[in-house]
């Protein structure tokens, strides 16, 4: 279905522009990424605040592992048009790994004895809901075809 946007959701190469919520949903999913880059800008105190929200250094690499398809992502975006079909399928890859965290949140709550248990389930929804607007919201879904980008 050809939607009609107006000209200020194009960029000057014609290319669809990707809503500011995909990259939330992007740094929803490359948080520990985000996490470990402030830590190791905060020599100090980093340690700490990795502690905090990875008490086992294993939770913090398996969070980073389902955060490299985000962090990919970010660097495809700029090569729309140049890779067409990886980046039509990086929304399922995506999707994908939204899933995976949202097993992995579980699998959490299971090998930790920490009061993280809302924090957990917090985060498995936003990424249960994150997963739907990849899935299901129009615009963004414009933004992964190929052919509505210059590239088809």
């Amino acid at each position: 279905m050809n939607r009609h946007y107006s000209p200020d959701a194009y960029d000057n190469h014609g290319v669809l522009r990707l809503p500011f919520s995909f990259w939330l949903v992007t740094l929803l999913l490359a948080r520990a990424w985000v996490l470990l880059i402030i830590a190791g800008v905060s020599r100090q105190q980093g340690a700490t605040l990795l502690a905090l929200f990875y008490p086992h250094p294993l939770f913090l690499a398996l969070s980073l592992v389902t955060g490299i398809p985000a962090v990919l992502a970010g660097l495809l975006t700029g090569y729309r048009q140049r890779w067409p079909r990886l980046w039509q399928r990086w929304r399922a890859v995506l999707c994908l790994s939204l899933l995976l965290s949202i097993g992995l949140q579980g699998w959490l709550t299971g090998q930790d004895d920490t009061d993280l248990l809302l924090w957990r389930v917090l985060w498995a929804w936003f990424c249960l809901l994150a997963c739907g607007y990849l899935l299901f919201n129009p615009r963004l879904k414009d933004c992964f075809d190929p052919t509505l980008n210059g590239a088809g």
